[in-house]
């Protein structure tokens, strides 16, 4: 074996690290009368998920020192997700999001998601993005790392990512929204990397993008049920028109939340261990298997009531047994009775409920 085959084998055993920011959330799902606590948001899934397939995973959030953020955390722990980089103060924002999962007259899931407390209708918490002096500083004390996500634009989030291409990361984006255009462009330009749906960003066409495509290797456009379409620049992977796959028909449809997160964490996985060099040398057949391994997750991940659910009622072999028979084009069955226990009382989680408690407690103390 050669010197440079050695070397190669050394760095393909070593374990990936994923750095990301955006949504960090605690989502807050309430289904058959049982409620529960997940870590969730976009970012936070995918880097759960990545944890969960073996990558090392370091979000970068700004959270407020509170009991949602007490509950968050303990779940990315149980992944082994590291919060070394989660700051929590009293100026940041621990957001929470409520998920209600309820059945139609034919037995059908319909969902709906809420920012207000189901309790006192207040807004709940929402998203703060890191300050653009505090990406300054952790340009200097992170971690090398193969892949930067992001989720959210901000003046901070841009300069982890520029930073992180200019260290051989690759940047994947995947908006939710385009919110400011103009930073919108600038994480665009940045990207190699681009996945988002076409019911949740419509209105992309409406942007002139074309001045910024320079660095994207790889555009996503997922269609729900669907599937998805790509189109790339990949140097072995060419493809200037959209191509189209098909979706992996869910075995069992529970809750569809996250799915798409656990395509982007699949696709992540397969290509991305060597950073921006390594999903450079990516194959048509390659880029196919990866995508095709995202949506088998997904469509595994629909048969869990929330968005990562089936990691807690599954074993890893359990998991991968599955997810093999998915990509294989063959059948699976999963179990239709998981139940949770159910977690605090949701006035527990929200500012203003506790504001009146406390207010109530207080009055009853010096009457």
């Amino acid at each position: 074996m050669t010197k440079t085959a050695i070397k190669s084998t050394k760095i393909n055993r070593m374990q990936p690290t994923a750095i990301g920011t955006g949504l960090l959330a605690l989502d807050v799902v309430v289904s058959n009368d049982d409620v529960n606590n997940f870590a969730g948001g976009t970012c936070g899934n995918v880097l759960t998920v990545l944890s969960y397939l073996g990558w090392k995973s370091k979000p970068v959030a700004r959270l407020k020192n509170d009991v949602p953020a007490d509950l968050l955390l303990q779940d990315l722990l149980k992944w082994n997700v590291d919060a070394s980089l989660v700051t929590r103060t009293e100026d940041g924002s621990t957001p929470i999001i409520i998920q209600r999962i309820k059945e139609d007259a034919e037995g059908n899931p319909v969902h709906s998601f809420s920012l207000r407390c189901p309790c006192c209708s207040s807004y709940l918490p929402g998203y703060k993005s890191i300050l653009g002096s505090a990406a300054s500083d952790l340009t200097e004390s992170t971690p090398d790392h193969q892949v930067f996500f992001l989720d959210r634009v901000s003046r901070g989030t841009l300069t982890l990512a520029e930073d992180s291409a200019k260290r051989g990361a690759l940047v994947v984006f995947e908006p939710s929204g385009i919110g400011e255009p103009r930073l919108f462009r600038e994480a665009w330009a940045l990207a190699h990397v681009v996945k988002y749906s076409n019911e949740r960003l419509r209105d992309i066409a409406d942007l002139d993008l074309k001045s910024v495509r320079n660095s994207l290797l790889l555009e996503i456009e997922t269609l729900g049920s669907a599937g998805l379409r790509f189109r790339s620049r990949l140097p072995n992977a060419e493809s200037t028109k959209w191509k189209t796959l098909a979706a992996i028909e869910a075995p069992l449809l529970k809750d569809a939340a996250g799915s798409g997160d656990w395509c982007t964490a699949g696709l992540i996985h397969k290509l991305s261990r060597g950073g921006l060099k390594g999903f450079k040398r990516s194959t048509n057949g390659r880029l196919i298997e990866a995508l095709r391994y995202g949506q088998a997750l997904a469509a595994w991940n629909c048969g869990y009531v929330g968005a990562r659910g089936g990691m807690y009622q599954v074993t890893k072999n359990q998991f991968e047994h599955k997810i093999r028979r998915l990509t294989a084009g063959k059948s699976i069955r999963l179990s239709t009775d998981e139940r949770m226990a159910a977690s605090d009382d949701l006035r527990s989680l929200c500012p203003s409920c506790e504001a009146v408690e406390f207010s109530s407690k207080n009055k009853s103390a010096s009457a």
